[in-house]
């Protein structure tokens, strides 16, 4: 048996509304009041991308697991902060999804980059496959690091969205490496690296005329994963105003994680709990129907969504950005600075412009801390969670 097998499927809850209070409710940079935009908040909430366990779908690797029930919840939560930045880049954060209405190719095309098949760019087929080679065996329970690896890799085949993705370890963020990497080697080379603007939609949430200069432009939009540990057997209670901060910027993909051996896509906040979509409910797998369109209706949660404690939340995260241009990389770095002066917030961790001497050689960490900084040595040790290692990219 893997450690992951909770499940939901048999049982009988009701979904809370959202409590009637005064506090603001953010999900992913975007503030709302309850009792003005409750419709707009369910609105936002029903709009992204919900996946969750299937099954009968086919056979992982053409012998494994028809189904992901029990193992797969980290996975797809994986999928679920990976297609927001999908939708971000190809359909705009202001774009919804609504019952009923016709939605433009673009939205069916990054769906179609996470349906259960094994030729789909982010397939829970893919993502298990390439987790072999992390270590971890088909049907074998991820954590947030292992799965923000995978999806790293997978990305490097998915020429439609030329995506840079960046995985800060060691609690570092490292201007020089991001500037290098979503500057380097882009050069528009043809139809598979800038598919064609469709005449009658928007692109990236902008005019046409304005995608075609985004792709000519030298960035790469960035994908910033962050992997964190924010304490050792649950999270330390100074990490969570910072936290809280990362919902409220406009560059916000959410954090993956949850409680133990059971994983959560977190979107937002309200007061002193998390919003999250949970992958822990099984459907069928979904297949074109005779006209080749789709059945969409299973991929968006229309309910309102789960709330936890911050306090319950495992201390073992990711924590996802996505910055479109390099304007908005630069802004996002301005508002991580602003953020290391809020009072009774300590940092997550580090923005640097380069790379530290210490990280010069992978064996050497400098781990030596003066005593305002011990409780941030514990973000480095993890003696249960094997996704904790410190790896060499």
């Amino acid at each position: 048996l893997f450690p992951a097998t909770l499940t939901y499927d048999t049982l009988r809850f009701e979904y809370e509304d959202f409590p009637e209070t005064k506090e603001p409710v953010w999900i992913l940079g975007r503030k709302y009041s309850v009792f003005t935009e409750k419709e707009e908040i369910l609105l936002d909430v029903t709009s992204r991308l919900w996946f969750t366990y299937r099954k009968n779908f086919p056979a992982i690797g053409g012998t494994g697991p028809t189904s992901d029930t029990g193992w797969g919840c980290m996975l797809r939560c994986g999928q679920m902060i990976f297609a927001q930045a999908l939708v971000c880049r190809h359909l705009g954060r202001d774009w919804r999804w609504i019952k009923g209405k016709r939605q433009r190719d673009n939205y069916f095309n990054v769906l179609n980059a996470f349906i259960d098949k094994k030729d789909s760019y982010y397939s829970i087929h893919q993502i298990a496959q390439m987790g072999v080679g992390e270590g971890k065996s088909i049907g074998q329970w991820y954590g947030p690091n292992t799965v923000a690896q995978v999806l790293k890799k997978l990305a490097t085949f998915d020429t439609w969205s030329s995506l840079a993705v960046h995985i800060a370890m060691d609690n570092t963020v490292v201007m020089e490496e991001i500037r290098r990497l979503c500057q380097s080697n882009f050069v528009c080379a043809g139809a598979a690296a800038c598919p064609a603007v469709e005449s009658d939609v928007l692109y990236n949430g902008y005019p046409e005329e304005a995608g075609v200069r985004d792709r000519l432009s030298l960035w790469k939009p960035l994908v910033l994963l962050i992997p964190l540990r924010l304490g050792l057997t649950e999270i330390n209670e100074a990490y969570i105003e910072t936290l809280k901060h990362c919902f409220m910027m406009p560059q916000s993909l959410g954090v993956i994680g949850g409680k133990p051996n059971s994983a959560h896509y977190f979107i937002g906040y309200v007061g002193e709990e998390l919003i999250y979509l949970d992958p822990h409910t099984t459907q069928p797998a979904v297949e074109p129907n005779d006209s080749g369109c789709l059945p969409d209706e299973s991929f968006h949660c229309q309910h309102p969504p789960c709330r936890m404690s911050i306090a319950e939340l495992d201390p073992s995260i990711a924590v996802g950005f996505f910055c479109n241009t390099e304007e908005d990389f630069n802004n996002w770095c301005q508002q991580i600075k602003k953020l290391s002066l809020v009072r009774g917030a300590l940092p997550m961790f580090e923005l640097v412009e380069r790379q530290p001497s210490h990280f010069s050689n992978p064996d050497v960490l400098n781990l030596t801390p003066d005593s305002s900084d011990a409780d941030r040595l514990e973000r480095f040790f993890d003696s249960e969670d094997e996704d904790f290692e410190i790896l060499s990219l």
